[in-house]
């Protein structure tokens, strides 16, 4: 309860006091019939006086409400300002081709120089001797039933002798050829060529020989 509440109801209480009193007072001075001035006396020297209320205090006025403010826009936020960067650019790489490398064979030795071409015969070779018969035929050839032509190419030298037999066709028998330059390199014998000076050389020929198995 406010302050204002309970001194109000107090000076009411007092006051209803104060009259119930007072009506008790008069009321025993009728019945006991005191003398008029005596009430008045005692009406005169009670001072009566009227509890007026104690108003209440003044409520509080809210406070006025703030003037309206104007309403201010938001303010403007301008962009940040565009910063351009100068973006280097990417380096240019540039490839070079690279040449193959240059092969460089070995040095190959010169070959040595040809032999000196033999002197141009003007008289060839003439056999003075020597030949291969059937006789000639080698047991182990005719035991293998081989037979055929071998061909061979051979020197004569300058002595007239006969050197370097070579097979250069086979007969197909290689105890037939291994014969034939055999008895060649034994028994032919030549009298040398000569160049156009008369001086003897050597000479290269060819032989051819037949071999045929022979009848019984």
């Amino acid at each position: 309860m406010a302050y204002a509440d309970r001194s109000q109801g107090s000076s009411r209480t007092i006051a209803i006091v104060i009259v119930a009193l007072l009506h008790a007072v008069l009321g025993y001075a009728f019945v006991t019939g005191l003398a008029y001035n005596v009430v008045k006396k005692a009406a005169e020297d009670l001072n009566v006086f009227d509890v007026e209320d104690e108003p209440p205090p003044p409520e509080e006025e809210p406070p006025p409400p703030p003037p309206d403010k104007p309403i201010e826009p938001p303010p403007v936020v301008s962009p940040p300002p565009i910063v351009q960067t100068n973006v280097a650019p990417p380096p240019i790489i540039q490839t070079q081709a690279v040449a193959p490398p240059v092969f460089t064979p070995a040095p190959v030795a010169a070959p040595p120089p040809p032999p000196p071409a033999p002197p141009r015969v003007a008289k060839k070779a003439e056999q003075r001797g020597g030949s291969i018969s059937d006789a000639d035929y080698p047991p182990a050839a005719v035991r293998a039933g081989d037979a055929g032509t071998t061909t061979v190419r051979f020197t004569v030298g300058a002595d007239g002798r006969v050197s370097a037999c070579d097979v250069t066709g086979s007969s197909g028998s290689s105890i037939l050829d291994a014969e034939t330059c055999k008895l060649i390199l034994r028994r032919f014998r030549y009298r040398p060529a000569e160049d156009a000076g008369g001086a003897k050389i050597a000479e290269t020929k060819t032989q051819r020989v037949t071999w045929r198995l022979p009848k019984d």
